[in-house]
Formats: C-alpha cells, structure tokens, sequence
C-alpha cells in the first residue's frame, strides 16, 4: 500500500492535471503543447446495420463532457478505427468536435499504414477540428518496422501536420512495441509532443521520462491498469508538490464511468 504522504501527493497532481484550462497548454514561450491530464477514450457506438451511430455518440459526449475530464480521445483502439472508412473516421471526429465541451482537448487518432496516408489523414483530422493527432506504429510490415524506418515515418508525418503528434504504441493490438531509442530521437522533434504508451511497461515508461527529460516530451500511460504507477515515474511533481513543470501525465479511464453510456456493453 502506498503512505498517506504519497497518496496525498498523488491527489494533488491528480487535482492539478484536471484543473488545467485550455489557454495554459501553449504558453508562447517556444514550449510545446502541455497535455497532461485525463482523457477517457470515446467509443465508436454503431447501429444494428453497422453503421455509426452519431445520435449515439453524440449523446455519450454530452454526458461525458459534465465530468471533469481534460479532453477525449477519439479513433484510439477503443474507437474501433480500423472498421470505419476514412469519410467516417473524419465525420466521427467533426461530430465529436461540435458535441464536446470547447474547454476540452480533442486527441484524434489519424494512423495509416502508410507515410503518405497518414499526413493526409492527419491534415483532415485537423481540419474537422482536432486538437493533436495521435500516430499509430504502423505495423502490417512490422517486421520491416526498425527504429530508421519509425523514427523517418513520424518525422515525415512531424513535420507536415498543422497540429501537433502524440506518438502511438500499442504492441497488444499491433505486435510492434516503439523502441525507446526511436521514441528518443523523435522526442526532440518540434511538432512532436509526447507518446501514449499502452504497453504497460512501467519500468520502460519510466526510461523514457528519464531519457527525454530534457525535450519538452510527455509520456501517456494508456490504460488504468497502470495509471497510478505510470504517474508515480512521470510525474516529478508528485514527489515534489512546489516542482513548476509535469513532465509525465495520466491517461486512459477504461473502467466504468458514473454515468451510462449509449450502446455500452455492462462492464465487471
């Protein structure tokens, strides 16, 4: 069990992430874009014909958007982007834009199997109203995937969108974990902000706060299940309330929220 000092101090960053306004992530001094916080990840509700089901997701936006969430996170894994079309992946993002609080940060997931296709989507995304993309490792030639290849892909992707990236691994689903070496290089990249990690490797997240503490770079922990210990290694406040900067930041919410959702299966 963690001491009541530390679970205080967990309080406290916890309380301090949630509080942020959208004004105070750039803070026009050459600093990057801050998204710390929490960002549960939206569903993709669809119909009995499988088709979207906006009114669905629309209803679930406002519902989520009364509690007190930095933002949302929509195509990620939960998102189910790889059944929808590139059409409905951009309709989904701009009905989400429109539904969810203006105060709240949109993360659109805007990954393709390929270079040329990401930058495009990633512009469109952009254009029906996302705040940063989030990049997916591509991975159908995982195999080929070496730390060259990655770190040349999200340069390319870097360096042509209008908004800023957040690197994407999530080995479970895609069989191709985003080395630590590649993640650093790119750290370093201007329009690059951070990386939802949802390996679950705490130990790693850890080397990678440690190795990009000095770049403007934040690490996401993907899911709940290591929420807590993610912040302990990401969070330099957490162990020093006076510190001014969050390096690290919370992420997913994946158990049940205190509201109903539309087409939600009943989660254990």
């Amino acid at each position: 069990m963690l001491g009541r000092g530390i679970w205080s101090s967990v309080r406290q960053g916890l309380s301090r992430g949630l509080s942020r306004k959208v004004g105070a992530w750039a803070s026009g001094e050459g600093r990057k874009v801050d998204i710390a916080g929490i960002y549960p990840p939206v569903t993709t509700p669809f119909t009995a014909t499988a088709e979207v089901d906006y009114e669905k997701l629309e209803e679930n936006l406002h519902k989520l958007g009364t509690l007190p969430f930095r933002g949302f996170v929509v195509q990620g894994s939960n998102g189910e982007f790889p059944f929808l079309t590139s059409s409905e992946r951009l309709e989904v993002v701009s009905r989400v834009r429109q539904a969810m609080p203006k105060d709240k940060l949109l993360l659109a997931g805007s990954g393709c199997e390929s270079t040329q296709a990401t930058v495009e989507m990633t512009v469109s995304m952009a254009q029906v109203g996302a705040d940063a993309a989030i990049v997916v490792t591509p991975c159908y030639y995982r195999g080929r995937m070496s730390s060259a290849a990655l770190i040349h892909h999200y340069t390319k992707v870097a360096d042509l969108s209008p908004i800023p990236v957040v690197l994407y691994s999530v080995p479970a689903n895609t069989g191709l974990d985003l080395p630590v070496d590649a993640v650093v290089t790119l750290s370093q990249h201007p329009n690059i902000v951070g990386i939802k990690d949802s390996g679950g490797d705490v130990t790693k997240m850890g080397l990678l706060v440690h190795k990009t503490r000095r770049q403007d770079f934040q690490v996401l922990a993907g899911s709940a299940g290591f929420l807590l210990a993610s912040y302990a290694v990401g969070d330099p406040a957490l162990w020093d309330p006076g510190a001014e900067e969050d390096h690290g930041l919370v992420w997913l919410l994946r158990r049940p929220l205190p509201c109903p959702l539309a087409g939600a299966e009943p989660q254990g």
